[in-house]
C-alpha cells in the first residue's frame, strides 16, 4: 500500500480518559475525543496535530516539563472557581497557539515545502477546530437563565476568538518555517510564541465563581 493511503486512526480517538470527574485537563480532552474525527492519513497536518496534543500530555504525566502555555491548565485543573467551558477554551487555545503551529512546521519540514502549500490542510483542520468550539458552548457554557449579561463569565468567554488565534497560529507557524536556518532564533521565537499563548490561557482560567 503507498504511503498516502495508510489510514492511521486519530491517536485521541483511542486515548483513555485518566482524569477525575471535574479535572481541567480532562474537560477539554473529553470534548476533543466526543468529537467525530475522521481517520485522518498518517503525515497530514490533521495527524500532526494529534501528534503535538498528546505528547504534550504524555510529558506532563511522565512528569517531564509541559509547554508553557497547558502550564497553567496542569496549575488550576482542580480550582473550583474556573467553569468546565474555561478549562475547556484554554485547552482549545494551546491546541491551536502551540500545537497547530508546531505541527504545520513539522509537516513542513516532512515533505520539504512551505506553509502556502498546507493551506488547504490547514483550513480544513481549522473547519474542525471551529465544529469543536462550537461544541464547546453548546454543551458547557451556562445557559441564559444562569448568566446575566453582565456575567464575568460571559464577558471573559466573548473575549476569546477562535479566527484570531488561527490567523495568529498561522502566521507564527510561517515565521517559524522561515527561522529554520537560524536554530536559535527559532528555538527563542518558539519559546516566546509557547509563553504569549499561555498568558492568554492563564486569562482564560480566571476564576469566575
Amino acid at each position: 500500500m503507498a504511503q498516502t493511503e495508510q489510514f492511521a486512526e486519530p491517536a485521541v480517538l483511542a486515548h483513555p480518559h485518566r482524569w477525575p470527574p471535574g479535572d481541567g485537563v480532562g474537560v477539554f480532552h473529553d470534548v476533543r475525543q466526543a468529537m467525530e474525527w475522521k481517520a485522518a492519513p498518517a503525515g497530514t497536518l490533521e495527524a500532526r496535530l494529534a501528534e503535538r496534543y498528546l505528547s504534550a500530555l504524555d510529558a506532563a504525566d511522565a512528569g517531564r516539563p509541559a509547554p508553557e502555555c497547558r502550564r497553567p491548565l496542569f496549575r488550576y485543573r482542580c480550582h473550583t472557581g474556573v467553569r468546565p467551558v474555561q478549562f475547556a477554551l484554554a485547552g482549545l487555545h494551546a491546541h491551536i497557539a502551540h500545537d497547530l503551529v508546531l505541527a504545520v512546521v513539522d509537516t513542513c519540514r516532512t515533505r520539504d515545502c512551505e506553509p502556502a502549500a498546507l493551506e488547504g490542510e490547514f483550513e480544513r483542520v481549522g473547519d474542525l477546530l471551529a465544529l469543536l468550539e462550537e461544541r464547546i458552548h453548546d454543551e458547557l457554557m451556562p445557559g441564559p437563565d444562569l448568566l446575566r449579561i453582565a456575567d464575568p463569565l460571559t464577558h471573559l468567554v466573548s473575549t476569546w476568538s477562535l479566527e484570531r488565534a488561527r490567523e495568529a497560529a498561522w502566521t507564527a507557524a510561517r515565521v517559524l518555517r522561515q527561522l529554520r536556518g537560524f536554530p536559535a532564533a527559532a528555538e527563542e521565537f518558539a519559546e516566546q510564541n509557547d509563553a504569549g499563548a499561555g498568558l492568554v490561557v492563564r486569562f482564560l482560567l480566571t476564576p469566575c465563581r
